[in-house]
């Protein structure tokens, strides 16, 4: 009998780093000698992971300083980092999202200071006490069987730090670039979040919102560095299990929300839908249209759960020019989705099957997942999808072929 999904759900609502994250998984339940065989694997004889258990404004957590054991390190750029992690053996499941964090960092940092990405430099978020934050994030994920992650408002304070460039304002530009599209607030005073803390939650969140509906399995919490007078400041993980859908619920039934607007800069578009996505819509599209005396327009359409909707409306009316959004329910028909990868130059690339009764229906490689292999591998990403397909076709998902036992359910 195939298990259920497993979604975890972290609270940020109190700032959020690499550290915190890292001790919030371990607290969970995360094994400390996987994490730390993990990052031996990049880092070998250079850092050490210690642990205690603390308290922060009363509120008991487990805390994790990375330590470094050999001669002081230099500055990494990123493609340094990246070759480390490429040639490190590590499982797929670990190296791929630990890549994926620090390119997201890199394509931050360089627009934040209008520079290449291969130009950059981690000075702050640096090399090997990020490495040992993200690697070992990915592989207590990776430890805990998480199928879903779901992150909640990030606080990212206020005020001003001192970094390598000088006096920064808080949120930092680094930050404040790769929280685009997500629901944030300041939260307080000084840097709640940092920019490895945030590159590890754009990149492994599935979805945005309050705590899911689920059967609570466990929990973590992993401690900041200062005790805060005015808060505990914590991360707080919860992992559980889809709740019971109620007998008499709608199997399927969802709402969409809809506006047409005709005044708003077409530019702006991809940045709503974004938003709305990240903010756990299903789906969201543009349709364009001709409105009243002529002016062309656009409709702005969004799935979402009942329980998002509020959230949806509101992001809906904030970011775009609508006056207004109407609802209604309607009910959709999906196909069962799992996750399997294939090798495209040796590196792992995630493809979605969408099944039914144990038959796959169609296979299509997840773009995201082979734009960020296209990137590693220096192939042009219609190469990379198009060598993904056929490697799935050799690995004998097709269509009509049963779904592999090593596939992963999708969220």
């Amino acid at each position: 009998m195939t298990s259920p999904p497993r979604t975890l759900w972290l609270d940020v609502s109190a700032g959020v780093a690499g550290d915190m994250l890292l001790a919030a998984l371990i607290d969970l339940g995360a094994a400390v000698d996987v994490v730390r065989a993990a990052i031996e694997a990049v880092v070998p004889s250079t850092v050490a992971l210690d642990l205690s258990t603390v308290q922060r404004a009363g509120l008991r957590a487990t805390s994790v300083s990375v330590r470094l054991v050999a001669a002081e390190q230099p500055d990494r750029s990123w493609r340094d980092v990246d070759r480390l992690l490429a040639a490190a053996a590590l499982d797929p499941g670990v190296r791929d999202p630990a890549r994926a964090v620090f390119r997201a960092l890199a394509v931050a940092e360089a627009r934040a200071h209008g520079i290449d990405p291969d130009g950059v430099h981690f000075h702050e978020v640096g090399a090997w006490d990020s490495i040992a934050d993200v690697v070992g994030t990915c592989a207590a994920l990776a430890y805990l069987d998480v199928d879903r992650v779901v992150a909640g408002e990030i606080a990212l304070g206020s005020g001003t730090v001192r970094g390598a460039h000088g006096t920064l304002p808080v949120p930092g530009p680094a930050v404040l670039e790769l929280a685009v599209g997500l629901p944030v607030v300041a939260g307080g005073s000084g840097e709640l979040a940092t920019p490895t803390g945030v590159a590890l939650l754009v990149t492994l969140a599935d979805g945005w919102g309050p705590l899911p509906a689920m059967r609570v399995a466990g929990t973590g919490v992993g401690a900041g560095t200062r005790d805060r007078p005015d808060r505990a400041n914590v991360v707080r993980a919860v992992l559980g299990t889809a709740a019971t859908v109620p007998e008499t619920a709608e199997p399927g039934q969802v709402v969409l929300v809809e506006t047409t607007v005709d005044d708003l800069d077409p530019r702006v578009w991809p940045t709503v839908v974004d938003g709305l996505l990240a903010a756990g819509a299903l789906d969201a599209w543009i349709t364009p249209v001709l409105m009243k005396k002529g002016r062309p327009g656009h409709v702005l359409s969004v799935l979402a759960t009942g329980a998002h909707a509020p959230a949806v409306r509101n992001l809906v009316l904030r970011t775009t020019s609508a006056l207004g959004v109407r609802q209604h329910d309607v009910v959709r028909e999906v196909l069962d989705r799992s996750w399997a990868s294939v090798q495209v130059a040796g590196t792992a690339v995630a493809v979605k099957i969408g099944h039914r009764d144990g038959r796959i229906v169609h296979v299509s490689p997840e773009f995201d997942a082979a734009a960020a292999a296209a990137a590693a591998t220096g192939l042009p990403v219609r190469e990379l999808i198009e060598r993904a397909g056929a490697a799935a076709v050799a690995a004998g998902l097709t269509p009509g072929a049963a779904v592999p036992d090593d596939a992963r359910p999708a969220p």
